[in-house]
Order: structure tokens, then C-alpha cells, then sequence
């Protein structure tokens, strides 16, 4: 059964992105190393194995993999996405005809090794502030044609999504500010455009900036490259603009919310977080992520 808080991937998606990459491998001739030396008769079992530890993410593209390759290859999954993987885990059996098998292994390998390496690694990063309120976004900084994918498998890690597009909410970042003429005419300027469903965030780099955006009251405000220091500073301006207590302000879903970019790494994460940020936007939980090492190993009968 699908946990109701997390995603789930569009069976069309799936297919368009798997065809894709199916028709990109197979060229004009198709698998002709699996010609040359396997029978069409003949029949094959294999099973994907984790080999390191990780977080299970894009089981419906391998599955999608075989499957299209050949209707009558048997996919049996013995996880689901979201789980946590240990060195030897067996993730799924496929069988059918070997030719097929063989031929849509590569497909469903990059798939599945590179959505589990971005799940894995994104968990890494919600692991060192779990502690706090704060939870790690990921951004507009993801491969060409599989940011839907990449941001599920943030989702599958433990993290949340930042923006999908430039469609989606009004982000005012330095180069708005300057064309537009300040922070607090860019906010006034994008509440007058935008609808009731939109929100409205604004990037600040300085302390005097984001008191000028506190008094036009965005949604959200992006705190770009600061130090912890400064980050901790932000927040007490932002508590004592809205008048509240440090409990009141923690729990109070009218303020204006914070975020913190720029400089977020693995060995930075925990310290912005305790700053009292409500979100930490990073690119490295799509763009570095490392992918997972998952292998598909023929089972000798």
C-alpha cells in the first residue's frame, strides 16, 4: 500500500522517460551482442542486489524497463521505494525470455542506481538535522529532463521540494532586485501579479535587506550565503518584527518563513539548521549525489 504523504510517479511519465531511454541504448540494430550469443528461446532469471547501503528509489522505471523490452519478463519487487537497503539485499527477481532481460538491464540499472543514490544521499542530509525543525529542499539545479524524477527521489529520501519550475511560485532573486529596483518594489510588484494560491519568496544577502522585505511581508525569504552567525541573527529579527516568543514563533504559521542557501553541504547542514531556519535549500541532493551500486546478477540454476 502507497504511504498517503508521498509521492507517486505518473505510469505516463514513466513510460515516456523509459521508451526514451530504451530507443537511445537499443540504436538502430538493437542488442546485438545478446543476438549474437543467446537463442531466442532461450530463458533467463536475475536478480538486482544492493551492494552498499541506501534508500530505494525509481523501482517503477526498472520495472517499466523490462516490461516494455518484453510484455513476458516477470518483475517480482521485494521492496518498494522509500525503503532502506543493506549490502545484499535482493530488491527484485526478473524473469523471461534472456535476450530481453539482458537487453534492458543498462536501462533500469541507471535508472534505479542513480534515483537510489539521490534518495540515499538526501537521507544523509535530513539524518543531520533530524534534530531540528529545519528540512533540506531540493532546487532547480537538476539534470535536463528528470527533474520530476530526481525530486521524487528527494521525496522517497526524507526531503522536500523547493519549486518545480518557474512556474510555480514567485522566487525575486538578486537580478529581479536590481532590474526591479529594490526588495521591497519586487514584493509589492509580484503580490499585485501574483494569484492567492501563489506564494511569493524573496532572496536577501544582507540583514538590511531583510528587514525591507519583513516590513513588505513575502512568504518566504531566502537567506543567501550567510554564516551561521548571521542566520541566527536573521531569525531573532524575524521573531521580534513578528512579536511573538520563541515558542509562539515556532509554532506560528502566519510569520514569514525562512531559508537558508548557499554553502550547504554535508558538513555544513547541522549548523545552519540549529540556527532555527525553517528550510535549507541545497543543489548537491541531485547534482552530487553518488549513484548507488545495484548490480543484476544472472541466478544459475
Amino acid at each position: 500500500m502507497t504511504h498517503p504523504h508521498l509521492p507517486v510517479l505518473s505510469p505516463l511519465m514513466v513510460e515516456d522517460q523509459v521508451r526514451a531511454a530504451l530507443v537511445e541504448d537499443l540504436g538502430r540494430a538493437g542488442d546485438i551482442t545478446s543476438q549474437a550469443t543467446i537463442a531466442p528461446e532461450m530463458t533467463a532469471t536475475a536478480e538486482l542486489n544492493a551492494r552498499e547501503e541506501g534508500v530505494v528509489a525509481g523501482l517503477d522505471l526498472a520495472r517499466a524497463a523490462f516490461r516494455l523490452m518484453d510484455p513476458a519478463i516477470r518483475f517480482e519487487a521485494f521492496v518498494k521505494d522509500g525503503d532502506r537497503l543493506s549490502p545484499g539485499t535482493v530488491i527484485a527477481t526478473i524473469s523471461g525470455p534472456a535476450r530481453a532481460v539482458l537487453s534492458a538491464e543498462r536501462v533500469a540499472l541507471n535508472f534505479l542506481m542513480h534515483l537510489c543514490g539521490v534518495a540515499t544521499y538526501t537521507a544523509r542530509f535530513a539524518g543531520e538535522i533530524a534534530h531540528t525543525k529545519a528540512k533540506v529542499c531540493c532546487t532547480r539545479k537538476t539534470i535536463p529532463g528528470l527533474r520530476a524524477l530526481e525530486k521524487y527521489a528527494v521525496r522517497m529520501g526524507g526531503g522536500s521540494s523547493h519549486r518545480y519550475g518557474l512556474d510555480d511560485a514567485i522566487l525575486i532573486k538578486d537580478n529581479h532586485i536590481a532590474v526591479a529596483g529594490g526588495v521591497a518594489g519586487a514584493i509589492r510588484a509580484a503580490r499585485a501579479f501574483a494569484g492567492h494560491l501563489v506564494k511569493v519568496e524573496v532572496e536577501v544577502t544582507t540583514l538590511e535587506e531583510l528587514e525591507e522585505a519583513l516590513e513588505a511581508q513575502p512568504d518566504v525569504i531566502l537567506l543567501d550565503n550567510m554564516g551561521p552567525e548571521l542566520l541566527r541573527r536573521a531569525v531573532e529579527i524575524n521573531r521580534d518584527c513578528a512579536g511573538l516568543s520563541d515558542e509562539a514563533y515556532a509554532a506560528d504559521p502566519r510569520r514569514v518563513k525562512l531559508e537558508a542557501s548557499g554553502n550547504v553541504n554535508i558538513a555544513t547542514i547541522r549548523a545552519i539548521a540549529e540556527t532555527g531556519v525553517d528550510y535549507i535549500s541545497t543543489s548537491k541532493i541531485t547534482m552530487a549525489a553518488p549513484t548507488l551500486d545495484i548490480g543484476l546478477d544472472i541466478v544459475l540454476r
